[in-house]
């Protein structure tokens, strides 16, 4: 072993590597970035704030004040729904993860429970809840807490105030159901945006896709072909996903035209991005790098992991323009909520970002320039 050798070796690297400012970059603000975001997120979440949606079907001047009451809570603001609508399927359309219910007739059984003529005469306030949401049981918790200090308000027991819960689903689901379409949404993005880069940055970076404009294959075909070598593995991840899902953990998903759409439109969605990626970052390197710092903040900051509601307002707000979030979206709401319209919606928002990516990759991918 010789020091001198490893010595100048290691000079090497580094001065190969800040020589490229993209690499440099993406190589140090990407663990920065990473810190700020999930910092922010999650730094304050002991004093987060949920929207708290609630139906009050008493409309009383009681049952008012029991909203004021919850309004006085530090983890929700309040937002009233209509006593007229039907609360579960107010859910479903405005795609909330919980409504609390206040039935009729709070106030007779508030004002028979305080004179003392009926102490077994509860109250059962009603959980209208998305059970794909995992910050609906945060929610209810807090909610338990503050009907169990009412509770001891009124009388210690029995319990004044119960609850029910009531899915907006017609089926039972776990939450692996709904993870794993994030799964599937992400599997093909990683795979589209990491194998256009590798195979694009390498071939570029040692000629190749420049010699390849001397042979019969046209622009074109190279990159359909790649195109379609993606869709393949991202077909045959899937079908693997689905496969252990099915197997393993029982999962209820419900299979239909959707899946192989979004699926197709995700590929060439970050096919295209991955093909600007190494027009703009010409070394494999940085590319690599450049992949990496949009790939995993979009990873985690598009609902795969935990809800977008869980984050703060402005993230919430950039959660919504990445692409990878209607994936998702697309693939729950026609594999879970088997909503047709909503995932046709999803699927027209991917497909414009698809085909603008997809067109500017063509573009800027030209062999008589490299």
């Amino acid at each position: 072993m010789s020091p001198r050798v490893i010595a100048a070796n290691l000079i090497v690297s580094i001065k190969s590597f800040y020589r490229e400012t993209t690499a440099v970059f993406f190589r140090i603000a990407f663990p920065v970035l990473l810190i700020l975001v999930f910092g922010t997120i999650f730094m304050n979440q002991d004093n987060v704030r949920f929207d708290f949606f609630v139906q009050d079907l008493d409309q009383t001047d009681m049952s008012a004040e029991l909203i004021r009451t919850l309004d006085l809570s530090e983890n929700f603001t309040i937002i009233p729904v209509d006593p007229a609508l039907d609360a579960s399927q107010y859910a479903k359309d405005n795609k909330l993860n919980l409504v609390v219910v206040i039935p009729k007739g709070y106030k007779h059984s508030l004002i028979r429970r305080m004179t003392r003529n009926d102490l077994d005469d509860p109250v059962t306030v009603t959980y209208i809840y998305d059970p794909s949401s995992t910050a609906v049981d945060t929610k209810m918790q807090i909610l338990n807490v503050v009907f169990a200090e009412i509770n001891q308000t009124i009388s210690d027991t029995p319990a004044f105030i119960t609850s029910e819960k009531s899915s907006i689903l017609d089926r039972d689901y776990r939450f692996i159901d709904f993870f794993v379409p994030g799964i599937i949404a992400m599997t093909v993005m990683t795979a589209s945006l990491l194998g256009a880069v590798n195979v694009n940055a390498e071939l570029r970076q040692k000629g190749v896709i420049k010699k390849l404009s001397t042979t019969p294959i046209t622009h074109t075909d190279w990159i359909l072909s790649n195109v379609l070598y993606q869709v393949l593995l991202s077909v045959i991840s899937t079908a693997s996903i689905l496969l252990v899902s099915y197997t393993v953990f029982n999962v209820r998903l419900q299979l239909n035209l959707w899946l192989p759409i979004f699926v197709v439109l995700d590929v060439f969605a970050f096919v295209g991005i991955g093909m600007i990626l190494t027009r703009v970052a010409k070394e494999a390197e940085s590319a690599a790098a450049a992949a990496n710092a949009i790939m995993f903040p979009m990873m985690f900051l598009s609902g795969t992991f935990f809800p977008v509601e869980m984050m703060p307002g402005f993230l919430q707000t950039f959660s919504r323009i990445l692409p990878l979030y209607y994936v998702n979206e697309g693939l729950r709401a026609s594999m879970i909520f088997t909503d047709n319209m909503l995932a046709m919606n999803y699927a027209v928002i991917v497909g414009i970002f698809a085909a603008i990516m997809f067109v500017l990759g063509l573009i800027t991918t030209k062999w008589e320039e490299e």
